[in-house]
């Protein structure tokens, strides 16, 4: 069949899947950014393997040479034909998916976890913001619970409130506590922004939605997949953060700082607070993305 994944060796398997990736123009950003790893994402999972399998051929424990069984290779072409017609995300396909190593699972019913707060989190950039007093954390937002759980992973002594306006999401982030044996630490709760979490907390995460009207009109398929309530911001991004932003100090402790992911909007951001004093955090996409602001500044910006 012209366009099908064909091949029986794991190596062809993903040659000819992200070859037919690209032949239908598909979107990425939702934990790949090519064709070809999305490709191996999918060869690897159906096949049971491992995401870091070794590909290199010829490298030590290299599975590319690897044949594959027809009724596999079915199953592997079923899966691509899939991820093709529906225009989902592959974790959506997968309810797998990764952050900073660390697996969590996904559906439809939550974004696909791809804050760069995880960064931030797994490399320490926030220890000098904290003390050691700081107990109570907040993952406002909190989608599937990963930022709640990487946090909670970075330290050991904290205890981690996941919320979020959605039950669905919720319901989700339940599974990713239960799976990662969380639950006498994080505990979660609905809330629309900050009404029913009165704190004080030391930290507040937050990965808000923040897509601008005009930008959520030109999202590929695989974006429109997701919830809406957890990506669209209003006409500029910023209505939950406006909320957010005038409620938040009187919700934290003395010393609190607010990590705030803004993603591609910072031009909006500085626009709607351009009183407001903020410290911009270095990710891997670069110092526009995530902004950490203090209780005091949030007090004279109030």
């Amino acid at each position: 069949m012209p366009g099908a994944v064909q091949g029986d060796t794991i190596a062809a398997l993903i040659a000819s899947g992200a070859a037919r990736l690209t032949q239908a123009g598909v979107a990425f950003g939702h934990g790949t950014t090519n064709a070809q790893d999305e490709a191996a994402w999918l060869v690897l999972w159906r096949l049971g393997l491992p995401l870091d399998s070794v590909l290199d051929e010829g490298a030590p424990g290299s599975v590319s040479n690897q044949p594959v069984a027809p009724e596999k290779q079915a199953q592997i072409a079923t899966l691509f034909e899939e991820r093709i017609a529906t225009r989902k995300p592959a974790a959506y396909l997968t309810h797998e998916a990764w952050l900073q190593g660390v697996p969590f699972y996904v559906d439809e019913r939550a974004i696909v976890p791809r804050s760069f707060i995880a960064e931030l989190l797994a490399d320490g950039s926030i220890d000098d913001w904290l003390s050691d007093q700081t107990r109570n954390v907040l993952d406002l937002c909190t989608g599937n619970g990963s930022l709640a759980v990487l946090a909670a992973m970075a330290w050991p002594e904290v205890r981690v409130t996941g919320a979020d306006i959605s039950e669905d999401a919720l319901a989700v982030a339940r599974i990713n506590i239960d799976k990662h044996h969380l639950q006498d630490r994080i505990t979660l709760q609905q809330s629309d922004g900050l009404a029913a979490l009165p704190g004080p907390w030391d930290l507040i995460l937050c990965n808000p939605p923040y897509v601008n009207s005009q930008s959520m009109a030109c999202l590929p398929a695989e974006y429109r997949a997701e919830p809406a309530l957890a990506l669209a911001g209003g006409a500029d991004g910023m209505d939950f953060i406006r909320h957010l932003l005038q409620d938040a100090a009187a919700r934290m402790s003395e010393h609190a700082v607010l990590v705030l992911e803004i993603g591609n909007e910072r031009e909006f951001f500085e626009a709607a607070f351009a009183q407001l004093p903020v410290f911009w955090l270095d990710t891997s996409a670069g110092s526009d993305q995530v902004v950490l602001v203090t209780r005091s500044a949030l007090q004279r910006f109030v």
